[in-house]
C-alpha cells in the first residue's frame, strides 16, 4: 500500500534545498548507511536536474510493508508538466524505513536555515561510522602482529620438539610393536574366554580349545583328564575321550604332580629344521609346555608342543591363563550336566501316570528344555475324585533347575492334598496361594486347574497366572479361554481365586499346556496361542478319539520342530467322548 504522495516543484536552488531537507525528514529513522547514500544520490539527482534547465517536479511516495518487501521511501524525478508515474512503476530513489509508516504521507520539509544547518548530519554519522571502523581495523591489525609473533615463537617450539620426536621415535615404534602384540594377545585370550566357556558340554569345551590353538599357537594339544574315580582320559584334537593311561611327558607327569606348569625342551636327539611331522602327533624336536587345569581341584593336564622353535613368553603367559579358564568352564560343564541330570531324574520320578476315567481320553506330554538349565519346573498332574470326577492340572514354577523340581512336587502334593477336602479350581489354588507365600517366599508358580464331571457338558476352570487354554469344539470350531486370569500362586497380596465356566459339549477337547509351547522371545505369546488353535483345529474327531497319543504329538510338532527348546514344554490333553 502507498501513502499519500507529496509534490515538489523545482525551480531553484532553493527548491532543491527545500525538498531534499523534505526528503531527510521522511528518513530520520532509516539506517545511517542507507539514508547518507539515499540523500546523497538525491542531492546529485536534483543538482543534474538544475544544470539541465526548466521546471522540474520530484514526487515523494511513502510505501507500506507488503510481503515480500519492507517498508520505504520512494522518489521520482520529471520535467514539470509530465504525466505523473504509476504507482507501480520503478521509483528513482528508494530509503528502507525501519518502521511501517502505516500510509503516512511524507512530512513537509523543515525551514531553509534549519535545513542547511542539517544537511551535514548525515556525511558526520558516517564519517562517525567510518573512524568506529578505522579503530577496529587498527586493533585487528595490532591483534594480527601479536599472532604473527606467537606463530614464530610456535615454530621455533616446534622445531625443537622435533628434534626431541625425532629421538624418540624409534623406541617409539619398538614399543607400539610390543603393545600391539600385546593387545591382540588380549583380544585373543578374550575373544578364546567367550567361545570356551559359553558352553555346558565337557567335550564341546575341548573341541573349541583345540580349534583355537592348533595350529596358531600350538602345533599339537593334548587333554589328560581326571574323572570321579581319578583314572585318566586322554582327549585328542577332536575332544574325543579315549580311556586307559596315555604315553606322558615328563613335563605332564610333573605338572599333575606338582600343580605347577612345566615346560619341556626339545628332546636332544631331535633334528633341527625338519618339520615333516604331522600337527596331528607331538613333535620330540620341539618344546611342550604342560598346564594343569584345576578348577576346585585337579581337573587334569594340558599339555601344548610348540608350533615352532620355542614358546614366546608372552604368548606363554596367554596361554596359562587359557587354560584356567578352559579349567573353570570345563568344571562347571560338568557340574551342569550332573545337575540337569539330576533335576530332569526328578522331574520325570514325579509326573503323573494318567487315569483313564469313563468318557475322557487323557494325553500328556513332557519335554525338557535343550538348552541351558531350564528344566524342572513345569508339571502337569491329572486325578480322580470322590464323586467321580477328574481335575486336570498344568503349572509351572519359576526358576529352573534341583531347587524348581523339589519345590513343584511339593506344590504338586498340596495340590492333591487340598483336591481331597474341596472339588473347587478357584478354592484349590487360593489356598496354595496362601501355602505358597508361607513356605515359597522366593518363588511363584502359575496353575491351571480343570474340573470334569461325567454326564457335565460343562468344564469349570481356574487360573492362577497361566497362558489360557485351549478349547476345540465338536464342531471343529476353537476358542481361547481367556477370561482374565488370577494372580500367580506366591504373590505377596492376599488374593481368592474365581472359578469359571465353560461349554464343553460331548467331542469337545481342551488343551491345557505351558508357556514353554508357545512362547518365543522375539515374538511373545500371542502367536504362538494362535498357531496352537490352527493346529488344533486341523485334527479331526476320529484322529482325537482314536489315538489320543498320537493327536498329542501332532500338536507339538508343528510348534517345536522349527526352534531349539529354552524351556520345558508340558502339554495335556483332554478329549470328551462323544
Amino acid at each position: 500500500m502507498t501513502g499519500t504522495p507529496a509534490l515538489w516543484t523545482i525551480a531553484s536552488v532553493t527548491d532543491a534545498a527545500l525538498a531534499r531537507a523534505a526528503a531527510a525528514r521522511a528518513t530520520t529513522e532509516a539506517p545511517a548507511l542507507d539514508r547518507a547514500r539515499f540523500l546523497s544520490s538525491l542531492t546529485a539527482r536534483l543538482r543534474r536536474c538544475l544544470g539541465a534547465g526548466g521546471g522540474w517536479e520530484l514526487l515523494l511516495r511513502v510505501r507500506r510493508a507488503t510481503a515480500g518487501h519492507d517498508a520505504r521511501l520512494d522518489v521520482s524525478l520529471r520535467p514539470a508538466g509530465s504525466p505523473a508515474p504509476d504507482p507501480g512503476d520503478e521509483p528513482d530513489l528508494s530509503c528502507p524505513l525501519p518502521h511501517d509508516p502505516a500510509g503516512r504521507p511524507a512530512p513537509a520539509g523543515p525551514p531553509l536555515a534549519e535545513a542547511l544547518l542539517r544537511a551535514d548530519e548525515d556525511t558526520a554519522a558516517v564519517l562517525r561510522r567510518l573512524d568506529e571502523q578505522e579503530r577496529l581495523v587498527r586493533l585487528h591489525r595490532e591483534e594480527l602482529h601479536r599472532t604473527d609473533q606467537g606463530v614464530l615463537a610456535l615454530h621455533s617450539d616446534l622445531e625443537a620438539a622435533a628434534l626431541v620426536q625425532r629421538g624418540l621415535l624409534d623406541a617409539e615404534r619398538a614399543a607400539r610393536t610390543e603393545t600391539e602384540r600385546a593387545r591382540h594377545l588380549l583380544a585373543f585370550l578374550g575373544d578364546a574366554s567367550a567361545t570356551v566357556t559359553s558352553s555346558l558340554s565337557p567335550s564341546a569345551v575341548l573341541r573349541r580349545l583345540s580349534g583355537l590353538l592348533v595350529p596358531r599357537y600350538a602345533g599339537h594339544l593334548d587333554v589328560w583328564l581326571f574323572d570321579e574315580e581319578d583314572v585318566p582320559l586322554r582327549a585328542g584334537d577332536d575332544g574325543t575321550h579315549r580311556a586307559g593311561v596315555p604315553e606322558r611327558s615328563a613335563a605332564t607327569v610333573a605338572a599333575a604332580r606338582t600343580g605347577r606348569p612345566q615346560h619341556a625342551a626339545a628332546h636332544p636327539g631331535a633334528l633341527p629344521g625338519v618339520d615333516d611331522l604331522p600337527l596331528c602327533a607331538p613333535d620330540p624336536r620341539r618344546p611342550q609346555l604342560a598346564i594343569p587345569l584345576t578348577a576346585r581341584r585337579p581337573l587334569g593336564v594340558l599339555t601344548l608342543t610348540a608350533p615352532g622353535p620355542r614358546f614366546d613368553p608372552d604368548t606363554s603367559v596367554m596361554l596359562v591363563e587359557l587354560a584356567r579358564r578352559a579349567a573353570i568352564a570345563l568344571d562347571n560343564a560338568r557340574r551342569y550336566e550332573r545337575h540337569r541330570d539330576t533335576a530332569e531324574t526328578l522331574q520325570r520320578a514325579q509326573l503323573t501316570e494318567l487315569p483313564a476315567p469313563p468318557g475322557l481320553l487323557l494325553a500328556a506330554r513332557y519335554l525338557p528344555a535343550t538348552r541351558g538349565l531350564n528344566i524342572g519346573g513345569d508339571w502337569y498332574d491329572a486325578f480322580l475324585q470322590p464323586d467321580g470326577g477328574v481335575l486336570a492340572v498344568i503349572g509351572d514354577v519359576t526358576g529352573h533347575g534341583l531347587h524348581a523340581a523339589v519345590v513343584m512336587g511339593r506344590l504338586r502334593t498340596a495340590l492333591r492334598a487340598y483336591a481331597v477336602e474341596s472339588d473347587s479350581p478357584a478354592e484349590i489354588l487360593t489356598r496354595l496361594h496362601r501355602m505358597f507365600r508361607h513356605l515359597q517366599p522366593d518363588l511363584y508358580a502359575t496353575a491351571l486347574i480343570a474340573r470334569f464331571r461325567p454326564g457335565e457338558p460343562e468344564v469349570v476352570w481356574a487360573s492362577a497366572g497361566h497362558p489360557p487354554a485351549v478349547v476345540r469344539g465338536a464342531d471343529g470350531t476353537v476358542r481361547v479361554l481367556d477370561a482374565r486370569p488370577g494372580v500367580m500362586l506366591g504373590m505377596p497380596v492376599p488374593y481368592v481365586h474365581t472359578d469359571h465356566r465353560a461349554g464343553l459339549a460331548p467331542g469337545s477337547s481342551l488343551v491345557l499346556y505351558t508357556d514353554g509351547l508357545v512362547e518365543r522371545r522375539a515374538l511373545g505369546i500371542d502367536p504362538g496361542i494362535e498357531r496352537l488353535g490352527r493346529t488344533l483345529a486341523g485334527l479331526s474327531a476320529p484322529e482325537l478319539e482314536q489315538d489320543p497319543q498320537a493327536a498329542a504329538d501332532a500338536l507339538l510338532e508343528p510348534l517345536l520342530h522349527d526352534c531349539a527348546r529354552d524351556d520345558d514344554v508340558c502339554l495335556l490333553l483332554c478329549h470328551t467322548l462323544a
